[in-house]
C-alpha cells in the first residue's frame, strides 16, 4: 500500500513537472518551479519553502547556492544508505550497536534534511528588512526563531517554557499509562504465575480507571503541546506584519484649501469644470 501511494505521488509530481514545462503560460506569474530555477520567474519564500519540502535542494537551486546541493543530497543520501546498512546488519546479528548506529544515521539524514530547509529561508534575498512569512517559516522550523527575527526576546521563556512543561507532562503521563496497563494486562491474563507491581492491591477495575486516566492526561497534553506551537507560529507572523503599521501617537487632522475636479459630475459652471474647496485629512 505504502509502495501504490508513494508511486501515485511521483506520478502526480511529473505530471505537473511536465505541464508546466511544456506550456509555462499557464500558470500564473510566480507558480512555475522549474523556471524559477532557471532564473525566467520569481516565487516567493513559501513556495520555495515548500519546493524544497518535495524536493531537498530545490532552495539552494533557487538561491544560486549550487555548492550546497551536493551536501545536501550526499549528506541525506550517505545517511540513509548508512541507517539501512546498519539496519540490515541489526537485522541479521541482533547486535544492538548497529541498531544504534541505524538510529543516528536516520537522525543525522533528518538534521541535514531540516537544515537544507533552514538555510533555504535564511539565504532567500526579499530586500525587506522584516516579511512575515520568513518569521513565520521560522517559528515553523524551529520554535521560537521567528520571535528572535522580530526582535521579540522576551517570548522565548514563554515558548520554550510552555513546549517543557507540556512535553514534560506528555511524558510523565504515558509512563503511567504504560505502567498501569502492564498491571492490568498481568493481572487479567489469568496466568497465577505472572503478578503485577501492585500485587493485588489494586482490582482490575481500577487499574483499568488509571490506564484510561492517563492516557487521556498524555493525549490532552499534547494537544497542549501542539497548541503551543501552533500560537508560536502564528506569533511570529502576526507580529511581523505589525511591523509594517504605524504605530506611532500622531493623531491629527488636517483641514486645507483644494482644488476640486468636476469631471464627474453633470454639470459644470463659467470657470469650467474645476473648483476651490476644502480637504481634511486624518492621520492616525
Amino acid at each position: 500500500m505504502k509502495k501504490f501511494l508513494l508511486a501515485i505521488f511521483l506520478l502526480s509530481l511529473c505530471q505537473i513537472s511536465f505541464a508546466q514545462l511544456k506550456d509555462p503560460e499557464k500558470n500564473e506569474a510566480g507558480k512555475n518551479f522549474w523556471y524559477g530555477l532557471l532564473g525566467r520567474d520569481s516565487l516567493s519564500i513559501s513556495r520555495v519553502t515548500a519546493a524544497s519540502v518535495i524536493l531537498p535542494g530545490y532552495s539552494q537551486a533557487y538561491n544560486r547556492d549550487y555548492w550546497k546541493i551536493p551536501i545536501v543530497w550526499g549528506g541525506i543520501g550517505g545517511l540513509i544508505g548508512g541507517g539501512i546498512y546498519n539496519n540490515n546488519k541489526y537485522h541479521d546479528t541482533g547486535d544492538s550497536r548497529y541498531r544504534n548506529q541505524r538510529d543516528w544515521c536516520y537522525i543525522g539524514a533528518a538534521f541535514i534534511y531540516w537544515g537544507s530547509l533552514v538555510d533555504g529561508v535564511v539565504s532567500y534575498n526579499t530586500g525587506k528588512d522584516v516579511v512575515p512569512a520568513r518569521a513565520t517559516l521560522y517559528s515553523a522550523l524551529f520554535p521560537g526563531l521567528g520571535q528572535i527575527y522580530n526582535g521579540d526576546y522576551w517570548k522565548l521563556p514563554i515558548i520554550y517554557g510552555g513546549l517543557a512543561f507540556t512535553t514534560y507532562l506528555a511524558a510523565l503521563q504515558d509512563s503511567q499509562y504504560k505502567r498501569f496497563r502492564t498491571a492490568y494486562n498481568l493481572l487479567t491474563d489469568d496466568d497465577p504465575t505472572t503478578i503485577d507491581e501492585f500485587e493485588g492491591r489494586q482490582s482490575a477495575n481500577n487499574l483499568k480507571y488509571l490506564r484510561d486516566d492517563a492516557r487521556r492526561s498524555r493525549d490532552y497534553a499534547i494537544m497542549f503541546t501542539a497548541l503551543v506551537y501552533v500560537l508560536n507560529i502564528i506569533d511570529a507572523n502576526v507580529f511581523a506584519t505589525l511591523k509594517d503599521f504605524d504605530v506611532s501617537d500622531d493623531i491629527s487632522l488636517r483641514i486645507r484649501p483644494s482644488v476640486l475636479n468636476y469631471d464627474n459630475f453633470a454639470s459644470s459652471n463659467a470657470y469650467g469644470n474645476m473648483a476651490i474647496g476644502m480637504q481634511m485629512q486624518f492621520t492616525f
